[in-house]
């Protein structure tokens, strides 16, 4: 690092005392300009004056400290040595080469936008700039919404990455963009956050209601309801919106906005509506039709979601239920209240006990001639003698469901004929 000092260490593996040495230390800028640093024995040494202030070399280890890098000490440097050992003839030589980058700390990096103002998709192009004061050999990244981004095929990036280029800009392109700077001796330093404003749409537009009955695109209210739309689209800016009513081969505005109020006396049994959505800015527009159907939901309102889902299956099992409960009470009263059963009984019985008096206290049995009914009354049971009456009372009772048998059409004329006869 720029200011940082820097030491070229050299071991020997054999002791100094037991030899003599001369050698020198050399500096090769990138440029290919060579420098001799030092030269040097083991007892004296002799540093180029220019850097006489800036080198300390070591005896007798020949090791080199440089006090205080900047960027021109950056370069290769190299160890020539001369070593003629004591007990030995000749001279041996050795070299050794080390590369020395100098970097300097990266500063806050600077992001610009090209356009500044907001963008139209599809026809506008985005080129974005990070740039830092100080920095060598700066690595840059590029963030949206703090997700990495890639070279693609609207995304393209420059040779040493520092600007980014969007060819066209798209509704996915918005959001907040950084830029992060680093080097071998700088973390990643991130730009302040730049927003793209990105003008699009209208998308996926649909019209709700909380309100009525829907099936598919048909919706079901029932008379006299008020009921309220609301027509939706990604857009941006927001759109604006008209509601046109279709009837009769006719085509009117009926209001402007997101917002529909219908009143359904005010509708024949079905009419037809649209929700027109229109972006301003991008010139685009898309559109939603809908059927708008006036009829009695009752009950059956209750059992539908609006999306027109089928019964539920606890509504069909509690129907399904109540039915066969019903069926089983009807059966059992025809038996007992069967008015065919009740004249086999009777012609059944001996003669001398059908003169007895009637329980009933009647004392003519003419009485008990006529025509019986089975009366079933929906959700209420109370006793099964309860569901017999006489068809005198069939016209008091007009919701109840009624199984009439013609027991006798005519009534002897006196009571000695009895029913022997």
């Amino acid at each position: 690092m720029e200011g940082k000092p820097l030491l070229l260490s050299v071991e020997t593996h054999f002791s100094l005392d037991e030899a003599e040495i001369q050698g020198t230390w050399s500096h090769t800028r990138p440029s290919g300009t060579r420098t001799t640093l030092v030269t040097f024995t083991k007892e004296t040494a002799i540093t180029d004056m220019m850097y006489r202030n800036r080198l300390l070399f070591r005896e007798p280890n020949v090791s080199l400290l440089i006090q205080k890098l900047n960027t021109d000490d950056e370069g290769e440097y190299h160890l020539n040595l001369h070593i003629e050992f004591h007990n030995r003839t000749g001279l041996v030589n050795r070299e050794r080469t080390v590369r020395v980058t100098v970097d300097v700390p990266v500063s806050t990096p600077v992001l610009e936008k090209s356009p500044s103002n907001p963008v139209v998709e599809d026809k506008a192009n985005v080129t974005w700039t990070c740039s830092v004061e100080r920095g060598t050999r700066v690595v840059f990244q590029w963030l949206r919404d703090n997700v990495a981004l890639t070279p693609s095929d609207r995304y393209h990036f420059s040779q040493d990455n520092s600007t980014l280029f969007i060819s066209p800009v798209r509704k996915e392109d918005k959001g907040t963009y950084r830029c992060l700077a680093s080097n071998p001796v700088s973390q990643g330093r991130n730009s302040r956050a730049v927003e793209l404003n990105v003008y699009y749409g209208p998308y996926n537009l649909e019209v709700n209601s909380v309100q009525g009955l829907r099936t598919g695109e048909v919706f079901t209210i029932n008379p006299g309801e008020l009921v309220f739309f609301e027509c939706q689209a990604d857009s941006n800016p927001p759109n604006s919106y008209v509601w046109i009513s279709k009837n009769r081969n006719t085509s009117q505005i009926v209001t402007e906005g997101p917002r529909l109020e219908v009143r359904s006396y005010r509708l024949a049994q079905a009419e037809e509506y649209l929700c027109r959505a229109f972006n301003n800015v991008t010139q685009k527009q898309d559109e939603a039709q809908f059927t708008l159907v006036v009829a009695s939901l009752g009950t059956e309102k209750e059992k539908h979601t609006q999306k027109g889902s089928p019964v539920s299956p606890l509504a069909a099992m509690a129907v399904c239920s109540s039915f066969v409960i019903g069926c089983m009470l009807l059966f059992f009263l025809r038996r007992t209240c069967h008015p065919k059963r009740v004249l086999m009984n009777i012609y059944n019985r001996p003669f001398a006990e059908q003169k007895r008096p009637h329980r009933s206290g009647h004392e003519d049995a003419t009485e008990d001639f006529g025509i019986y009914e089975f009366v079933s009354i929906p959700g209420k049971m109370e006793s099964a003698q309860a569901s017999c009456r006489s068809l005198a009372r069939l016209e008091s009772i007009q919701d109840m469901h009624t199984t009439i048998y013609d027991v006798i059409r005519h009534v002897p004329e006196t009571p000695s004929h009895s029913l022997l006869t």
